[in-house]
Formats: structure tokens, sequence, C-alpha cells
């Protein structure tokens, strides 16, 4: 048996089976049969389709396409292993039933190929269900060949740079992308369900708002004038509360001029919802049945592992304020400190560096990043947030150097962002010019002014929850995938020259 599933071998000369592909192509252009000039090729039956539901189709004629992924010939018989987009089904091809010419030009076929058959489903002495092949066509002509058989493509870098070869070499990439889109799916039906209406806001604009963080600036030519991409949904999608929309989401590109790690990208989608008439603890139980549906419904079960830790998403999640969990892993109790002076020394006795200009609430949420967040696998609610840390949330009336805000932490990463959103357009400009001060004392992921936002709570916007979440790392979690790069299909990078 002549097995070539593995056509690249170290001691072949990469140069000479690009050129040996191209003679193939010539030398079927010069026969009339040149593939790129095929327009459709009609297809009526997918692999997994056929295997799954074998008793239907057995029997049957079929026509089928994908691209060759291994061929082992025998005499006067072929073997090809045929890949579409649901997985793949073996191909038995037979001289006497194609006749000379056509046979010749299945040998002549090189790993990658792309092909359209049509034949009898049945299955094989060995037991392997297969396709009897009495039409073949070759659609498209592979001039790269494939990683080999046995290594297939391993290198992280390419991997993301030729996510195209990745997909067809890796068969568990090819899952991780049709979970996630199963998994925006799922969230697309669970907001529809109740009520909210998806919208798009603008992607390019005059003022970067509605988070923390550098934001990418592009210019626009017409209009003359610098502007930003969004870094975050969240000012629009209150002016639409504003403007008696009540329930809203938007799933989309958000992109921060920042750091690149596992678990950051440059640009990267979120959802963000607000529902009006709803505060953070409406925001908490919408969170938590969210997450659930969707690993209900794309995963089946409510347990998953992520990274050989077995995360259970079952209702209830723990809620515990951000002072609590900062006393509960370190020992320190920030609640009684009113000074912070005292605020600061507390937390430099825990090994915790601060800067002398740090008041009580930016002292606390830097103790509970660097202390607390490691000890949050299962997911967790840290909630009651301060508000020099908040710009965007409503006060607690009962503390007002607390907000009404949470975030959602598991397997030791936020998840998720939310409040009780601040719709005093007074307190709002207060906050935004503390932030403007701070942008101008350098810190350039403060945000800045916005004028407009404000004059749109001035019309009045009614007491409202919003929630942001990340999708990329609920993909993560979902998929067990350890870089958020293995979630995006093309993820950010550096070009190589």
């Amino acid at each position: 048996m002549d097995d070539i599933t593995n056509e690249l071998t170290p001691q072949q000369d990469l140069n000479e089976i690009l050129l040996v592909r191209r003679e193939k192509l010539a030398e079927l252009i010069k026969n009339n049969e040149n593939p790129y000039e095929i327009t459709k090729y009609d297809v009526n039956a997918k692999s997994k389709e056929i295997i799954e539901n074998y008793d239907d189709f057995e029997g049957k004629n079929v026509s089928i396409a994908g691209r060759i992924m291994s061929k082992r010939g025998m005499g006067k018989a072929t073997f090809c292993d045929l890949s579409d987009r649901d997985g793949k089904i073996q191909l038995y091809i037979r001289k006497d039933v194609l006749g000379d010419e056509t046979y010749e030009l299945v040998k002549k076929i090189d790993i990658g190929d792309i092909a359209g058959v049509k034949g009898e489903v049945f299955t094989t002495n060995k037991g392997e269900i297969s396709i009897k092949v009495d039409a073949f066509t070759l659609l498209s002509k592979s001039l790269q060949p494939l990683p080999e058989k046995f290594h297939g493509l391993r290198d992280t870098d390419l991997r993301y740079r030729q996510r195209y070869v990745d997909l067809i070499v890796n068969p568990e990439v090819k899952k991780t992308f049709v979970l996630r889109s199963k998994i925006i799916t799922a969230m697309r039906s669970f907001f529809d369900s109740r009520g909210f209406l998806e919208v798009e806001t603008p992607m390019l604009n005059t003022i970067p708002g509605g988070a923390a963080a550098r934001p990418f600036i592009t210019h626009h030519n017409t209009l003359g004038l610098d502007m930003y991409l969004r870094i975050a949904t969240e000012l629009h999608l209150k002016r639409l509360i504003v403007g008696g929309m009540e329930r809203v989401y938007e799933i989309g590109r958000v992109f921060r001029n920042e750091g690149m790690s596992p678990r950051h990208n440059p640009e990267f989608t979120t959802v963000e919802v607000y529902q009006a008439y709803a505060d953070y603890h409406d925001m908490m139980d919408l969170t938590e049945e969210m997450v659930c549906y969707i690993a209900k419904e794309v995963l089946g079960t409510l347990e998953v592992t992520y990274q050989g830790e077995i995360i259970n998403l079952q209702a209830p999640w723990e809620r515990i304020t951000m002072a609590d969990a900062v006393k509960k892993y370190t020992g320190a109790d920030f609640t009684p400190i009113t000074d912070d002076a005292k605020a600061r020394a507390l937390a430099k006795s825990l090994g915790v560096d601060v800067e002398e200009t740090d008041t009580w609430g930016k002292v606390l949420n830097t103790v509970f990043e660097e202390k607390v967040e490691e000890y949050l696998v299962q997911p967790t609610f840290i909630i009651d947030y301060p508000v020099e840390v908040s710009p965007l949330a409503k006060r607690m009336p009962s503390n007002p150097r607390l907000t009404e805000r949470f975030e959602l932490f598991i397997t030791r990463r936020e998840i998720a962002n939310a409040f009780s959103e601040l719709n005093d357009p007074i307190d709002q400009r207060a906050r935004f010019e503390e932030q403007v001060r701070q942008r101008e004392a350098g810190d350039e992921e403060a945000n800045m002014m916005d004028e407009d936002f404000v004059l749109s709570l001035e019309y009045g916007m009614p007491p409202t929850g919003g929630m942001g979440m990340g999708i990329d790392r609920l993909v993560m979690l979902l998929t067990d995938s350890p870089s958020i790069r293995d979630v995006l299909l093309f993820p950010t990078m550096k070009p190589k020259n």
C-alpha cells in the first residue's frame, strides 16, 4: 500500500514540492482542466450528517465537497479522507468506475487539494462508513503543502498568524470557534427572550468614555478632526435608556491601546446590557442566569474544567463586599478606617505599594487586586466598590464612599463589571471633573469630560442597572482555552519584519 498522507519529509526540499505542485497546475491548465475556472459545485450532504445518520444514507448517492487530507493507493483503487466543515469521511475510488483519464487525475492530486465527489454511501469490510466515488472533480489546487501528519501545526505564533492553516489541520481549533459562535447565539437568545433590544452604537467617537483605558486615535479627513476608537459602549447605551428604550444590549468590538497578554488583546468583544428600573442586584441575578443558561445550552452542563480545575457554575454564586474579601484573605479590616494615611499604612504593612496621594478607596482597590484576586477561582461577585475607582456607578445611600457596583470573578480573572448606574447629572459632572484632574496629572486612562452625556442625564435617566462582560474571557472559560489568542480567529500580531 502506498501511503502518502505524510507528504512533507525532512529529506524533501520545500522549494521542490512547491515547484512540483505548480507544474501539476500548469498541466491541468494545459489540458483544459483549470480548477480555478469552476464557479460552483452542488453539495447535498455533509460528512458528519452521513456518519450520524448512516441508516438513512446507506445505499444512497450523495454529493459532497471538501479538502483531501490523506491519500492511500492500493493498485487500481485509492482511499482518501475528505474533510468538510463538520468532520471527515473516507472516499473509495476505483479506476474501473472512474475511467483511466479521471483516475489519473486522482492519482496526481495532492494533500490539501479541494475536491467534489459524487457516489454511494456504504461500509467497507473494515466497518468504516465511506463513499464509493463515481464522479470526481478537482475544485481547487493547493499550491502550499500542509504541515506533516504527525507533528501538525504546533508553533503557537505560526498558528495565530496563519489561522487558516490552523483550522485545516487542528480539528480542536475549529471546534473552539464553533463553540464561540454558539455561545454568542445563546447569549442573544437569552437577552431577546427577556425583552432586551439589540442595538448598535458608534465605534468612532470624539470622546473615549465608559472605561478607564487608553484609546486608539485616528483621524477623520472630511471633518478634519481626531477621533477615538471606542473603549466601551456604555455611554451611548445609557443615552438610549434616557430615550426610553428601557432594555438594550450590544455585542461588539471595543479597542484599548494597552498591553498584550494571555488575557488581553487590543481589540476584543464585549456585551453590555442596560435595564431601566433595575439595580446592581438585578444585574447579578441576570448575569448568573445568563452564564448558566449559556453553559447548559452549549455544553449541556454547569460543571466545566478550566486548566485542570473544576469550576461549578451552579447558582447561587458567592456575593461578598470588596472590604470583606480583603479581610477574609488578608486579615486586614479597612472598613472602620476613615483616614487616608492610615489606609496607606495598613496596605504597606501587607506588602502592597501605594502612592502617597492614594485615598482610602484607591488603597482598598489596590490591596484587593494584589492580594485577593488570586483566590477567586469559583464564580464570585465582588460588590460595593469605592467611589474613586467607579466614576460611573451610583453611590450607596448607606455609605457614600462606596458604590453599588460588582465585578464577577471566575478562575482568578474578571469576567464582568456592573453598576447601579449613576443618573445624577450633578454628581456625574463632579466625577468627570475629578477624572479630568487625574488625566491632567498624567493618568492617560482617566475619563475625559463628556458634556453631551451629562446633558442627556439632565433630561432624566431612570434608575438603571448595567452590566458589561468580556465575551472572549467567557469563551476562554467554556472552551478551556489558556490564552485569549486561542479564542480570537485573528489576534493582533506584530509583523515578522
